[in-house]
């Protein structure tokens, strides 16, 4: 069921050209928390090649964990996974607990310059974030906007969580700017993220290409569609699922490419 569709780099940057990755991590974790994932999670969003990874849980620090797992890196988990491939990348602290916090982070190969992580928490036992991010992209006359998101569990939780990001949207990221919201919508249905993209004026990449969007939950075998990547200002040139067997030793979340051009 994996599907790798990759790009030389030496092509990624052409024409104003962008590949993106979304991925949920669960904490760096497998299923069930069952094993240490992280550095084989690293080997994979290498291997896609994406100028920008919108990640979800990620968990930069724990100290159970920390002790638990030998292997576990000092400087956290998104300076981890950054390593020496994206040089600039963004946090946004959502759930904070004895042990330590977990949350969105993106990671560039472009500088990002204003970064904010926007508390949209629906309820006090899940708390959510949406973290904004200006990159600054050679050449282009206008920053790129994105927002990594991750929403809750229960559709009316969600309703209101995107509710509180278009108004963000409206508010501070300007109509005509290219604009990337991906990540872990929870929105099993899709209804909600239909009536978000129509507000918004925006296209949801596999559904530009497939007519719905990726199946993506459990990734060893896909069936709900959970993952998101939402557009402005791109034409959509290829999008693809990375998952599979071998994915139940990764996490429970697929990744999702797209390969996009600014228009």
């Amino acid at each position: 069921m994996i599907k790798y569709s990759l790009l030389p780099a030496n092509e990624q940057h052409l024409h104003n050209t962008l590949r993106i990755a979304t991925f949920n991590i669960h904490k760096g974790l497998t299923h069930f928390n069952a094993a240490f994932s992280l550095h084989q999670q690293r080997e994979l969003l290498r291997k896609v090649h994406a100028d920008i990874v919108f990640l979800q849980e990620v968990r930069d620090a724990h100290h159970g964990h920390s002790k638990r797992f030998a292997n576990w890196p000092t400087a956290g988990q998104m300076e981890f996974l950054a390593d020496a491939v994206w040089q600039d990348f963004s946090y946004g602290k959502n759930a904070v607990y004895p042990a330590g916090h977990h949350g969105n982070a993106l990671l560039s190969k472009f500088p990002i310059g204003h970064t904010f992580n926007q508390d949209i928490s629906a309820h006090s036992t899940e708390e959510r974030g949406m973290l904004h991010s200006e990159i600054h992209i050679p050449n282009w006359n206008t920053p790129l906007h994105t927002i990594c998101v991750h929403l809750g569990l229960f559709a009316h939780w969600r309703r209101q969580q995107l509710m509180a990001v278009a108004e963000y949207i409206e508010q501070h990221v300007p109509h005509d700017a290219p604009l990337i919201i991906a990540g872990d919508f929870n929105d099993w249905s899709t209804r909600s993220g239909q009536q978000f993209a129509r507000r918004l004026h925006l296209h949801e990449v596999f559904e530009h290409h497939n007519g719905k969007p990726a199946r993506s939950f459990p990734s060893w075998l896909p069936v709900l569609r959970l993952d998101r990547i939402y557009v402005r200002g791109f034409q959509v040139n290829h999008a693809a699922v990375h998952a599979g067997p071998h994915f139940i030793k990764l996490s429970d979340h697929a990744v999702l490419t797209a390969t996009l051009r600014k228009l």
